[in-house]
């Protein structure tokens, strides 16, 4: 099942916005709904709310003004619907400044499921501002990560070479730095992305700089592992399996997506080389860790079946007690030896760069997709491997 939107600067316009920036509400557990942050030089930023009727295979759009500049990065609040992350490029005394705030949408538009009207630009609202994440002294902010178990008051940026702990307070209205850390190094050293550990407590988190992958106790604010060389080029992007505390993804310009033991870092686990560009996005499956997507510059998404690393290797099991005598002949014949890992899909509906994929965060067979062009789409898991998986 295919559905595509189109991110249109007004209903008039035949020119695509450009789009590089995607996430699931995160805090939105009955809704299929995703959000898309804008990248145009030309017209005023935007972010869509993006609702899919799963009965009716229909999208429905609505649209928010994000005037301050272009979308790099966009992250929402696993607490609050309303509350969301952006990374913006701002223009002061002829530079360009990669900058960071946390808006709040319209009460109106928290939820999902509401319908858009023909024009939905002509019904175009406002964020509300709540706070920026102030990187005056520190540099550019290349992401913004919540805490992933949190109340929604505890948010890390990346900003050059600076890790920073903030605490939002007086309703998510002040930031507050509360911790810091610094890579340090020969050279310009610069974080590229990162990902909190829903593991330990949310008490570490993984960056990427250059090729190096590297480990952090956000308590003490200091370094607890290293992956020298993880990739051959520049590292774009981590995520952590939700069911193994110690399993990371990540991948690269070397178009590879690798699978680490952070407790033994000297080789990854599994090696995939299934793209033949850049990888821009790694992700896991938020319940069942076996199911990795990766976007890439060479169009196309890959839905993997890294079932050999996962939390159920052998098959999802259940108790002995629950099985009729056949059913527990076939439970035997699953558990003598784990799957195979597999390709189960390749999706190749794009025609630019895939720059974001993402699971949806109340149905977690649906995922979206979204390349450079402005074009996203949502597809399922197929239905054949679902109930393998299930049954």
């Amino acid at each position: 099942m295919l559905t595509r939107a189109r991110i249109l600067p007004r209903a008039r316009e035949l020119q695509v916005m450009l789009a590089r920036a995607l996430t699931p509400q995160t805090a939105e557990t009955d809704a299929i709904r995703f959000l898309v942050g804008t990248q145009s030089l030309k017209y005023d930023n935007q972010i869509h709310i993006i609702d899919f009727d799963d009965e009716n295979n229909i999208i429905n759009k609505n649209v928010l003004l994000h005037q301050v500049g272009e979308i790099w990065q966009i992250s929402a609040s696993p607490a609050d619907k309303g509350v969301l992350a952006t990374c913006y490029n701002r223009t002061s005394d002829s530079k360009v400044m990669t900058c960071a705030a946390v808006w709040r949408m319209p009460k109106e538009l928290e939820s999902g499921s509401h319908e858009s009207p023909d024009d939905s630009s002509s019904n175009t609202q406002t964020l509300e501002l709540l706070c920026h994440l102030d990187n005056t002294a520190r540099g550019n902010m290349a992401c913004v990560m919540w805490e992933p178990m949190g109340d929604g008051k505890k948010l890390i940026s990346l900003a050059d070479n600076h890790l920073l702990l903030w605490d939002l307070q007086e309703s998510s209205s002040k930031a507050v730095l509360s911790n810091s850390a610094a890579l340090e190094g020969k050279g310009q050293l610069k974080f590229t992305s990162g990902r909190w550990s829903p593991h330990h407590n949310c008490t570490q988190v993984a960056t990427a700089n250059d090729t190096t992958i590297r480990g952090w106790d956000t308590r003490s604010m200091r370094q607890i592992y290293c992956i020298e060389n993880a990739h051959g080029q520049l590292v774009r992007d981590l995520d952590f399996n939700p069911n193994k505390q110690y399993y990371l993804a990540s991948c690269g310009d070397d178009c590879k997506v690798k699978f680490w033991d952070t407790r033994n870092i000297n080789e990854p686990v599994k090696t995939l080389e299934e793209h033949s560009h850049w990888v821009w996005n790694v992700r896991y499956n938020h319940s069942h860790d076996q199911l990795v997507l990766t976007g890439s510059s060479d169009s196309r998404v890959i839905l993997s079946n890294m079932v050999s690393i996962s939390s159920e290797p052998f098959g999802h099991l259940v108790d002995d007690d629950e099985l009729s005598d056949q059913e527990d002949h076939h439970q035997e014949e699953k558990t003598k030896e784990p799957l195979q890992d597999s390709i189960i899909a390749t999706y190749e509906e794009h025609e630019d760069s895939v720059y974001a994929v993402e699971w949806s965060s109340a149905d977690p067979w649906l995922f979206a997709s979204l390349s450079y062009d402005g074009r996203l789409v949502i597809n399922r898991v197929p239905r054949t491997l679902k109930y393998h998986i299930l049954l």
